[in-house]
Parts: structure tokens; sequence; C-alpha cells
């Protein structure tokens, strides 16, 4: 009697259906598989699934078609079998409310179709902000090996003898144009002038610092990060993805420790990036039952420095970042803040994949320890009555006579009310002003949305006004600057002490004191309150079930039912 058990198994003959009739089910899908043109040599190797997230209605997207292309060069030059698959894309121009409500909806539409098709591995091919932290959560949550492609960064454009990308330059030339600066003549002509390559923004956004993120988590080669999406290594990167996904055993599981994640919020600090990054960050994590902590986060801020000199915090793009040395030279300089053992999808330490220090180094964009963009990181977590569950300030990318602040406040009751006031002349605020959104976090219908930046008022923009303390439970966009406190928690919607802010009401920041209060006795806020009722819930669909289940900004605002620990 033979006790060996069957082999796993591989390709076409995992996650078969079940008709009662094994044989049967495999039959049938080889019979399917066949009236594609496939010979039965190609059925019997190894599968590895390529999500495809080319759309008509996401520009970031656009070079996807031959990146899967060269993908699946390197996994039938690896003696695999290469199989694309759509599943939902996400871009934020082009979506409503925003991108940002619809990223769960991704990665539960993603992680579905992983853990459900025959495939042995998977490479994920995306890059806008909010795709890249979808799938990888879907990653994480179906435990099917998997290797991240990046679409990479747009290239830089000249005009008229200044560098302009997506999206830092957009809002520059923007809120020139609402002072008055900028003729609309000129900036109709801009408009052309601004992204003018495939790829995501140009500027260390939340598309570029989710890429060096998921790098430095080891889910691809550390150049993958930064490559311009139009530069042929960029094909070769994809080609790469697919000789590694061929074969590849290493779960996801295996790789996303609490190791891992604090590498990433090391080097989210020290690139200065996005604000957005650490909410996806807590989102992934939550997915293996990790938590971000942001304390843990503000201790670590004191002692990372800013090394990287980018716009929106600097003065350079992504292509510079990646041609000084990329993330090899980054990781190379805070090493010894890094848990150097953690482990990527080839099997290599942390500290194998940084090298001996022979790696070339431009010191424009890359600095040396000594010599810091920043000598602390940037952003930092707040806490008080006001943000009992903590916001955030990206402290790097503000003004730093700002960082201790105490005035009255002006209050808009949600991105409609901002609209509708924000440019009126009768709006009763000054530059000492600190302007309030609210209503606008992951459980209002606005879906936290990228509207923390709030517009400086075009009265006081005509008077030089180019900074405010604004202060919201949204988001706002990476390529964004200012000072701007966002991610309030508990939200407004979720009856915070955001939802009994009035306008009038004084408001304390303190960056030294990592405090955000509002300064209101306690009965005033008691009978507030007890006058205060929570929005509707939405009728149906997707709205209702994110209003059922999100959970808010610290958390990662995730679906509570998706997490490993049920939330």
């Amino acid at each position: 009697m033979n006790d060996t058990p069957p082999p796993a198994p591989h390709g076409l003959g995992r996650n078969a259906a079940n008709y009662g009739d094994r044989e049967f089910a495999l039959y049938l899908r080889r019979s399917f598989a066949a009236s594609m043109g496939y010979s039965k040599d190609a059925l019997s190797r190894p599968v590895v699934g390529i999500v495809d997230t080319a759309s008509d209605l996401n520009n970031c997207h656009r070079s996807v078609p031959d990146l899967i292309e060269a993908v699946k060069r390197g996994v039938m030059l690896s003696g695999g079998l290469p199989m694309a698959f759509p599943t939902i894309s996400l871009c934020e121009p082009f979506l409503t409310p925003c991108s940002m409500h619809y990223r769960n909806l991704m990665a539960l539409d993603t992680e579905a179709m992983v853990a459900a098709q025959p495939m042995d591995s998977v490479v994920l091919v995306g890059g806008c902000d909010k795709t890249v932290p979808a799938q990888l959560m879907a990653a994480v949550s179906a435990d099917v090996p998997a290797v991240m492609l990046v679409t990479g960064p747009m290239s830089a454009n000249r005009y008229q003898g200044e560098r302009l990308a997506a999206c830092t330059d957009c809002r520059r030339y923007w809120a020139r144009y609402r002072s008055g600066d900028v003729s609309e003549e000129r900036i109709n002509e801009v408009e052309n002038a601004l992204a003018v390559t495939a790829g995501t923004c140009g500027v260390m956004g939340t598309a570029s610092t989710m890429a060096c993120l998921v790098a430095t988590l080891g889910f691809m080669p550390l150049e993958g990060a930064s490559a311009p999406a139009v530069h042929s290594d960029r094909l070769r990167i994809a080609e790469e993805a697919g000789r590694l996904a061929m074969g590849l055993k290493i779960r996801p599981s295996e790789i996303l420790t609490i190791e891992a994640v604090e590498n990433a919020m090391r080097v989210l600090l020290a690139l200065g990036g996005s604000t957005n990054a650490l909410v996806h960050l807590a989102a992934i994590a939550g997915r293996a039952g990790l938590r971000v902590d942001l304390k843990r986060l503000d201790a670590m801020s004191d002692e990372t420095p800013v090394l990287v000199d980018l716009k929106p915090t600097g003065e350079g793009y992504m292509e510079d970042f990646h041609f000084a040395g990329g993330m090899r030279a980054l990781l190379w300089e805070i090493r010894d803040l890094l848990h150097l053992d953690a482990r990527d999808v080839y099997g290599k330490t942390l500290a194998e994949r940084i090298g001996d220090g022979t790696h070339f180094v431009d010191r424009q964009y890359i600095k040396a320890r000594e010599n810091p963009v920043s000598p602390v990181g940037g952003l930092v977590a707040l806490f008080g009555s006001l943000a009992p569950d903590g916001a955030i300030l990206k402290r790097s990318a503000a003004t730093e006579s700002l960082f201790e602040h105490e005035a009255e406040c002006m209050v808009f009751n949600g991105v409609e009310d901002l609209a509708a006031r924000i440019d009126d002349e009768a709006l009763d605020v000054n530059a000492n002003t600190i302007m309030i959104l609210k209503n606008a976090g992951p459980l209002s219908p606005a879906g936290m949305p990228e509207a923390g930046y709030l517009p400086i008022p075009k009265k006081l923009g005509r008077q030089g006004v180019e900074d405010m303390v604004r202060m919201s439970d949204c988001r706002m966009s990476g390529t964004a600057f200012g000072t701007v406190v966002l991610h309030i928690a508990p939200e407004a919607a979720a009856g915070g002490p955001l939802a009994f802010a009035e306008t009038g009401d004084r408001i304390r920041l303190s960056v030294k004191h990592r405090s955000l209060d509002l300064l209101v006795d306690e009965a005033t806020i008691a009978a507030r309150r007890a006058a205060w009722s929570p929005a509707p819930a939405p009728k149906r669909g997707w709205d209702r079930l994110v209003h059922e289940q999100v959970m808010q900004a610290p958390d990662g605002a995730d679906l509570r039912f998706l997490r490993a620990d049920g939330g």
C-alpha cells in the first residue's frame, strides 16, 4: 500500500469547480481552455496570473498592455503559462465621489479573482495611488505568492525654462491662477504641459510613495520603485517580474511581518512621503493582523531624517530620485534604523538587497545623514480633544511658523459647503484663521476625498497669503503641500469631536507637544452632542456596505469584515 500523498495540484489543476467528479471538472476546464488555442503542453505548465488594470479611464495605466506583454515574456522564458485577467481599475480624476471610496472594492475584487482562479502565483500590475494598496491588501488576504509591478512615474516635461510634472506643479499653478498671478490664457496653456508621458505623478506623491514602500516591504526589486514609466528599464523589470513569479513559493504572509511594516514606516518618514501612505499601510498591515501604531510613528519620526529632496517638499522629480541611486541609496543611509533581516520575495534579507555601499548616489537628491533635508521625519501624529484617536500632519510640507498656532476657526460642513463659500468675499477669515472641513471622512458620502488641502480663499490669495492652518477628517493628495492636519479620528460622521466644532471656536495646534485641541468647555460640547444625529444610511449597494463596515483612518479605512482580526 502506498501512503505517499498525491502531489498538490498546480496550474490549471488548481481551484477546480466541484461537480462531484473532479476529473470531469478538469476535463471540462481543459476543453474550454483548448478553445483559446492552447496546446496540451501549454496547459500542463504552472500558471502565473497577471492582474490587468488597463482602462481608458485610467491615464496612469496606459502603459499596462506593454508591461503585461513583458511579464508574459518572462513567464514563458521560465517555462510557465501566463494568463492575464482584468480587475477594477481606479484613477483619482475619473471617479466620484473619489477613488478612495472604491479602494476596498478593488481589493475585494482582486482577492476574489486571485483566490478563485487557477494560478500558482500572480503578478499584480498597477500604479495609481489607490490601486497599489488595494492589490497588496488583496494579495495578503488571498495569500497566493505574489509579485508587485508598478507602472512607474511619468517623466518631467520641459516647459518655458522650467520642469513640470503632475500634480504638485498643477496645484502650484492653480494656486497662482486663483490669486490672480496667472492669466486664464496661461493656465489653459499649462494644462497640456503638466502630464506628457505615461505613468503616475512624477513627484513623491502617493503613487510614488507607495511604490517605494512596496519595494521596502519586499514585494518587488528595489529599482522597481522608481524606474520611469517610459524607460526601457521598466519593461525589463516587468520581464523580471514574470521570471520571479514563475516557481515563486514565498507567500505574502511570510513577507509582511511587523518588522517589514516598521521598515516601511521608516522609509515613509525618510522620503517625506505622502500622508495617504500611512492610511494604506495600516490597511495592508491589518490584512495580516498587524497594526500601525501612531505613537510609534511619532517616536520614529523624531529619529528619522528626511533625506530625499523631491517635490512636493523639495525640488526634484521621481526620475531624479531613480538616477540618483533610488531606493538602494536611501536604504543604505538609514540602514542602522532598519530591521535588516526582513526578507523579500527572492528570500533575500534587506541587508543583502541594500548591498555593501558601493552604489552610485547623487547628493543633490538623496542627502547624507549629516546633511539632511530635515533632521526629523516628514510626518507626525497629533492627539487631543479634537482628535482622540489621532490626526496626521506632514510637517515636511508645512510652514514652520504655523507649527504652534491657536486661533478661531471657520467650519465648512462638507465639500459642497466648502465649494459654495470658500471664495465668498464676505467670508469672515484672515490669514490667522484655522479653516476646518468636516463630514468628509471614510464614513461620509464624500468617501474621504483628497479635499483636506482646502484652497486659500481668493481674497486672501490676492493679499499674498500662501499658507494657512487647515484641518479635516479627509485626506489630501500626496502631491500637495501646506500646513494641513488630516485624518482626524474619530471623524465627524462617526460622532467624533470634530462633529461638534463650530465657526468661532478656538483651536490649538502644537507640533511640539503633538496635540490638537478644541478649546470649548465640556458643557457646550455635551449640548451640541445631544442635538446631533448621524446622517441616514445609504439605501443599497456598495455605499451601504461601506457605511456598515468602514473603519476609521488609523485602521486604514478598510472594511471591518475583510481584516484578519475582524476589526
